[in-house]
């Protein structure tokens, strides 16, 4: 059966990359609440986002380990208040906290990634009772497990899509021209969320597509933010565009359906 989360709207799916910042933005940080609502907004209800915890076990939306990419303050996002976090995002967009964000865009569907361990078990927990309409990932299999046996253990079943190693054996079989045993390594999952390339090296492939529809699993290409380089993989016939151009994605798809 398809998993709820991919029901949000049609083939290719536009996934709106830690939300969306539009260029003459002005005090709108990546992933913060303003980032999430212009994501919405350009016509998406997919937001791409990543879960760590404050010093206060709270879960937000945030990429990085620490602040300093986003703020300039150099101290990790776990040794920063909830309360001041908040104070410090109210200039860039807002401080994006899961459960408020969950409230916050009940009809948008939400791909996290769990970056740090800590946020696995509440991440899961947190997502439970919404999980028809959360995908939870991580490049860490493992961290994902965490966050998936979480949501489960609260009567949850949100989509997943694999982590490194998962795509490392995944690849290391098509290579090695064992497709069944490429096939099984996908059981339990419903995405593939990878580079087009990695450090030079290709990723995706005509026969990787072909494996992964065969096993009904999709494929999500990040990060995509040339309008021919999405025109190209849509006709390759992937599955999701992830982009940072929320707005070139979605006009992408309008010319393509």
């Amino acid at each position: 059966m398809t998993h709820p989360w991919f029901l949000g709207e049609a083939k290719p799916r536009i996934l709106a990359h830690r939300g969306f910042v539009p260029r003459d933005s002005e005090n709108v940080a990546e992933n913060s609440l303003a980032a999430l609502a212009a994501g919405r907004s350009a016509g998406t209800v997919y937001l791409e986002s990543d879960c760590h915890v404050t010093a206060d076990g709270d879960v937000v939306l945030f990429h990085d380990d620490d602040l300093r990419r986003v703020t300039g303050d150099p101290r990790p996002v776990a040794a920063v208040s909830t309360r001041e976090l908040t104070g410090i995002m109210s200039t860039r967009g807002g401080l994006a906290i899961l459960p408020d964000v969950l409230r916050a865009f009940p009809d948008a569907r939400f791909n996290l990634d769990v970056k740090a361990d800590a946020a696995a078990q509440p991440a899961g927990a947190l997502t439970s009772r919404e999980a028809h309409r959360v995908l939870l990932t991580s490049f860490s299999d493992r961290r994902r497990g965490v966050a998936l046996r979480a949501a489960r253990e609260r009567g949850g079943e949100p989509a997943t899509s694999a982590g490194t190693k998962t795509l490392v054996r995944v690849l290391g079989a098509l290579a090695a021209r064992l497709p069944r045993l490429a096939a099984r390594s996908l059981d339990g999952v419903d995405a593939l969320q990878i580079p087009e390339r990695h450090r030079g090296i290709r990723v995706l492939s005509p026969r990787l597509l072909d494996l992964a529809h065969d096993a009904g699993v999709e494929v999500h290409v990040w990060t995509v933010n040339d309008p021919s380089d999405m025109h190209r993989l849509i006709a390759l016939g992937v599955d999701g565009i992830v982009t940072d151009r929320t707005d070139i994605g979605v006009s992408e798809r309008t010319r393509v359906l």
